[in-house]
Parts: structure tokens; C-alpha cells; sequence
């Protein structure tokens, strides 16, 4: 035979109410947390290739895309998307007809955009940034008017990082900009080779703090 509950009326509501939010509290505690662990796991995996061990926060993506006038803006490439904390970002302040083309090798990361992000201006490609004249192609572009990078540049062998520049430099419309970040200044100076007019900010507030550039093609 069950015992009586003993319990005063407080802890009987306690009680009810601690079980009535158990469910929905702990889907979405993970439903948070499956993007982290998902970037986490693929720094762990892959150093080199995702850069740091935890998405760019609030503070750097301000920095990192303030200055735009996005209302004008038709096309944007991003490289590395990750999870798509930028991604997102961007998406918010794009116009209903403007077109974000992100392009990411690992192929967790583009099996949960796919997923995460129904987003009709997004397309996700499976590729390496050095083939973005492809990827825009593919997308009835011929030009960008911005370029996001979250690229750990700064640790990526130095013909990759090259390729990569020139051909977001021949990819991008007149008086584009290509902005990203970086946790080194070890590699600003492949940056000025190939775009003349480049700007670099510090931003602390990120873990780890980040150099903030903006560069644009053309003479200094």
C-alpha cells in the first residue's frame, strides 16, 4: 500500500512545478547546446581547420559587420559559417531580396545549416572559398558587394590563404568590401598584398579577443 504524502502544501506545489517544467526546460537546454558541442567537438577533431573552440560572440559580430549599409546590399559570400552564428547575423539585417551564399568544407557543419536555416536567401555550399567564382555562378551572381570570412587565415598554409585571397578579390564588385577576424596579426601582411586599402580594429570583448579587419580593393 503507498504512503501518504506527507508533504506541506508549499512542497506539494514546489514539487508539481519543478515536474510540470522538467520536459520543455531540458529540450531546450539542449536544443542550445547542440550547436557549441557541435563546434566544439569539430576544434577538437580539427584544430586547424575551425580555429577556436568556441563561436564568436555578440560583441565581435557587431564590430565585425558595423559599418555596412545593408540596405544596399544584393550578394554576400561567407566563408567558414560554422554552426552560423554570422550566418544568422547576417541573414538579419539582409533585405527580403538579397542572396547569402555560404561556403563550408566540414560536412557536419553543412548537414546542420542545411537543417537549422530554412532560409530561402541562404544557399550552403559544400566547398572550399577558393571556388567562390563557382559558387556564385551557381547562384546567377557574377559579383559580391560583401565577403564575410571566420577563416582561421592565421593558421592555414600560406598558398591556401593566398588562393583564397585573390580569388575573393576578383569575385568582389567595385567598392566591396571583404571583412573578417583574426586572433594573430601574423598574417595582415598577405592581406595588403593583394587588397590596397585595409583597416584593422581590436576587439577584446570575445574569447579569444580578435583583430577585426576590413579591406577593399584598390590603391592605399
Amino acid at each position: 500500500m503507498a504512503r501518504p504524502c506527507r508533504c506541506t502544501p508549499k512542497q506539494r506545489r514546489l514539487s508539481l512545478t519543478t515536474i510540470n517544467l522538467t520536459g520543455p526546460t531540458v529540450a531546450t537546454a539542449r536544443t542550445r547546446t547542440r550547436p557549441r558541442l557541435l563546434f566544439a567537438r569539430s576544434f577538437l577533431a580539427n584544430p586547424r581547420g575551425t580555429g577556436s573552440l568556441i563561436p564568436s560572440s555578440r560583441r565581435l559580430i557587431n564590430r565585425l559587420l558595423g559599418g555596412i549599409d545593408w540596405s544596399k546590399v544584393q550578394t554576400v559570400v561567407e566563408y567558414g559559417p560554422g554552426t552560423g552564428v554570422v550566418t544568422r547575423a547576417l541573414l538579419a539585417r539582409l533585405g527580403p531580396d538579397a542572396k547569402l551564399i555560404a561556403m563550408e568544407i566540414n560536412p557536419d557543419f553543412v548537414s546542420f545549416l542545411r537543417r537549422d536555416i530554412p532560409d530561402t536567401r541562404l544557399t550552403i555550399v559544400a566547398a572550399s572559398a577558393e571556388s567562390v567564382a563557382a559558387a556564385l555562378a551557381g547562384n546567377g551572381r557574377s559579383h559580391c558587394d560583401v565577403a564575410v570570412s571566420s577563416l582561421p587565415f592565421s593558421i592555414m598554409p600560406d598558398d591556401v590563404c593566398q588562393a583564397i585571397l585573390v580569388a575573393t578579390a576578383a569575385a568582389m564588385a567595385p567598392d566591396a568590401v571583404f571583412v573578417g577576424y583574426q586572433y594573430s596579426t601574423r598574417w595582415l601582411g598577405a592581406l595588403r598584398q593583394v587588397f590596397g586599402q585595409v583597416s584593422v580594429r581590436f576587439e577584446l570583448r570575445n574569447w579569444p579577443p580578435a583583430f577585426v579587419f576590413n579591406a577593399r580593393v584598390g590603391p592605399q
